[in-house]
């Protein structure tokens, strides 16, 4: 194929304060780059919104390092590699990547996966079959550990983590209870086989999730924090597992949240309840699960056990306000922006 003479890419403009603005990022256009020993020219299929980039565009102390200004906006991608330079890869191959924000991208071999076309459309290696869906894996195995008869409770429940920890704590025989803004987000965990649904922007939000948990919550998957955790805190049952996974409500704070100072509270529940809260990265479980995940998720999404839905964005240039807008909730399921070749 014959190049394009530059690369359009979205770099960080300058560090949001509270709500990203559309200021905060800005188009360029750069070099195509070019490749050395070792190293693939990757064509930007598919580039994954997520919300932990919000993080990665503050410089506050986190688990990842932040970016720069006038960095390419991180992100998870799905590539075709257009030349290699390493024996592993070929012209055509789809991989895994984590190029970013851009059209074309430099990557290092090692840093890429082959994708495997048997297992379903590439642009799921981005979702239910990537990060997302592999962090609800992980996070609801390994620290919730939900047992049969068991009720689990996941906020935002209809994006690519939630609903993915409500299907499988259904697999696994525990009650599933997903947390979810509006009716219409509602009436769609109803279709993937929650025994209910609770709306965190109804006035009668804590009324509806006590009856949704007669019994109580063996485990609670955050996704969310803020109100919603103020509600499901009194719910939680003795010996109750918390996967902390993220805390969207939190992202755009710019001071302390007001009210009272809520740790002595959340303190007496642990100790009074003996419950577990642990906050994880995916990442930390790969090694000892993903070959586990990738093998039981595709069964289970063949076997149609574990439905996903995608929310898929046509152009690079309306990625900033997918991103925005995907803080907001204005989002139903996976956001994905479609950046280059179509599926096939």
């Amino acid at each position: 194929m014959t190049l394009p003479a530059e690369n359009t890419r979205i770099v960080l403009a300058s560090r949001p304060v509270g709500e990203p603005q559309r200021s905060d990022f800005r188009i360029e256009s750069a070099p195509i780059p070019s490749i050395s020993d070792g190293q693939l020219l990757l064509k930007t299929r598919y580039l994954s919104l997520d919300p932990y980039m919000r993080g990665r565009m503050s410089d506050a102390k986190s688990y990842a390092a932040p970016m720069a200004v006038g960095d390419v906006m991180v992100g998870g991608t799905v590539c075709d590699v257009i030349e290699s330079r390493e024996p592993g890869f070929a012209k055509g191959d789809v991989v895994l990547a984590f190029s970013g924000w851009q059209e074309y991208a430099a990557a290092d071999a090692h840093h890429v996966r082959k994708l495997d076309p048997r297992l379903g459309p590439p642009r799921m290696a981005l979702g239910v079959l990537g990060m997302p869906g592999f962090t609800a894996y992980a996070g609801l195995l390994a620290i919730g550990k939900p047992q049969p008869g068991e009720t689990v409770v996941v906020a935002a429940a209809t994006g690519p983590v939630g609903s993915a920890v409500g299907q499988i704590a259904k697999i696994k025989g525990a009650r599933a209870v997903g947390i979810a803004g509006g009716p219409e987000k509602c009436a769609y965990l109803a279709e993937l086989g929650f025994d209910a649904a609770v709306d965190h922007r109804a006035p009668d939000f804590v009324d509806q999730l006590a009856a949704a948990v007669p019994d109580g919550i063996d485990v609670y998957f955050e996704n969310v924090g803020g109100a919603v955790w103020d509600a499901v805190l009194p719910r939680l049952n003795t010996y109750a597992r918390v996967p902390v996974c993220g805390l969207v409500s939190q992202y755009n704070l710019t001071t302390r949240p007001e009210g009272p100072d809520r740790a002595p509270a959340l303190m007496s529940h642990i100790l009074t309840k003996s419950l577990t809260l642990r906050g994880f990265i995916q990442s930390e479980f790969v090694g000892a699960m993903y070959a586990d995940f990738i093998g039981e998720m595709s069964e289970w999404i063949h076997q149609g056990r574990v439905q996903y839905r995608e929310d898929i964005v046509d152009g690079l240039e309306n990625a900033p306000e997918a991103f925005i807008g995907m803080l907001a909730g204005r989002n139903f399921g996976k956001v994905v922006v479609n950046v280059g070749m179509a599926e096939q």
